[in-house]
């Protein structure tokens, strides 16, 4: 395998030095991962991700200046497709889930043990979410509660199948393709299918954002 090819490209944005050197040799030391770039600030983040365009980004949510959260509504408002992983020191952090509704694909702790770091950058890279387990109660109960839940269907959701429509609220309530399969006695290949046809419907960029959806929208 030629340096680079083939392999997950990440990014790191934090603040500290210390940790960003940890990461980075944590990153190298991997057959499947390089190391593309890193920076310290939100606004160094966006300029990085416009120019290199990681497959994941590894993003400290709390930083002077332009913070985690704001350098990730830029980074998804600006299109670029790369999967943005939020590292956070609390179980629960109301900037934590403001960054996955503006458009994160999961987030996990910054003191969590590297095995589960590296499989979190494999999930995202894969297109699916990560949550620290410990928070995702609260995280959705945050979602549900929030002062800007939107009431009703949206217009996309009213153009899903009876059948995608069973989809999206087992996945929207936390069920992998494999437990829908088995509890709809379908192929996991067919849930798959569903799955992605529902986001390409509703204009999601993962499943992470489907929870989103779900609770913004007040649909569970």
């Amino acid at each position: 395998m030629s340096q680079g090819a083939d392999k997950i490209r990440v990014a790191l944005v934090d603040d500290q030095p210390l940790f960003r050197g940890g990461i980075r040799m944590l990153i190298e030391s991997q057959p499947d991962m390089t190391f593309v770039g890193e920076a310290s600030d939100g606004r160094q983040a966006v300029a990085l991700a416009a120019t290199i365009q990681p497959d994941v980004i590894l993003m400290d949510v709390r930083m002077p200046g332009v913070d985690g959260l704001e350098a990730t509504r830029e980074i998804v408002a600006r299109g670029i497709q790369s999967r943005i992983l939020v590292l956070t020191t609390f179980d629960l952090d109301e900037a934590v889930a403001k960054a996955v509704a503006a458009g994160a694909s999961g987030f996990v702790l910054k003191d969590a043990d590297p095995e589960f770091l590296l499989a979190a950058v494999r999930t995202v890279y894969s297109g699916a979410g990560v949550f620290a387990a410990q928070a995702t109660a609260e995280l959705i109960r945050k979602f549900s509660e929030s002062p800007g839940r939107l009431g009703g269907e949206p217009e996309a959701f009213q153009q899903l199948t009876e059948r995608e429509r069973e989809m999206f609220f087992l996945a929207a309530k936390g069920l992998s393709n494999g437990e829908i399969a088995k509890q709809e006695f379908l192929s996991e290949a067919t849930v798959k299918t569903h799955i992605s046809r529902v986001l390409a419907k509703l204009e999601l960029r993962d499943r992470v954002q489907l929870v989103v959806y779900a609770y913004e929208h007040g649909l569970i």
